[in-house]
């Protein structure tokens, strides 16, 4: 597949085919609809489910992100296990934005004032909001190398609030213990759960 036809590309040059992804995901089950050109349009992929499954959610009103969206199963299951938090979605992918977008109707029926799907580079959706998040979320796509996540974790601090918090998900093999490594050198981190091949971290700055 060709650079400019990957997931994170702003607009994935593959023809469009829709598709329908049904998953019960701590306990309810949701409908995700979905397109090519759109990372794992045919299934929920393993990573996700698995930080999905064990990522802390807040029961207070909260402000919350999933960074680097997709369809939005991350964002939508946060929506709708914190109810009366305000959740925001950001992916560079135009078509991930859009399935979010329609993920969120067929998910989440209060949406209109709480739940919102941005399409910008990461923290680019946002940039000119005056926002901070009690919590960010990520399956980051480590196929574009360690260095461009680990430059995006130095920025995540300026977006959390004082007691924040950046939870996210890395496959063993993709370098789990070497991101570890790095992120124990600036801020408190933990490995919250290891499932499947994959390491759940919660990163406090």
């Amino acid at each position: 597949m060709a650079k400019k036809d990957h997931y994170f590309s702003k607009y994935p040059d593959v023809d469009l085919k829709k598709h329908t992804v049904s998953e019960s995901l701590r306990r309810h089950l949701y409908i995700f609809k979905t397109v090519t050109g759109v990372f794992s349009f045919k299934r929920l992929d393993l990573g996700t489910k698995v930080l999905i499954e064990h990522m802390s959610i807040p029961r207070e009103p909260s402000i919350l992100l999933d960074l680097g969206c997709g369809y939005g199963p991350i964002g939508i299951v946060l929506a709708y296990e914190s109810p009366k938090s305000i959740v925001y979605l950001t992916d560079i992918n135009k078509r991930a934005v859009w399935c979010a977008k329609e993920n969120i109707k067929i998910n989440i029926p209060d949406n209109k004032k709480r739940v919102f799907a941005k399409a910008g580079n990461y923290f680019e959706a946002i940039k000119n909001r005056d926002l901070r998040f009690d919590a960010i979320y990520m399956n980051p796509p480590l196929r574009a190398g360690k260095k461009s996540f680990l430059e995006l974790c130095d920025k995540v601090s300026d977006y959390l609030k004082e007691d924040g918090y950046f939870e996210f998900v890395i496959r063993k093999k993709m370098g789990a213990q070497a991101i570890y490594d790095a992120l124990e050198e600036k801020a408190r981190i933990e490995v919250v759960c290891k499932r499947s091949g994959y390491w759940v971290f919660d990163l406090r700055f």
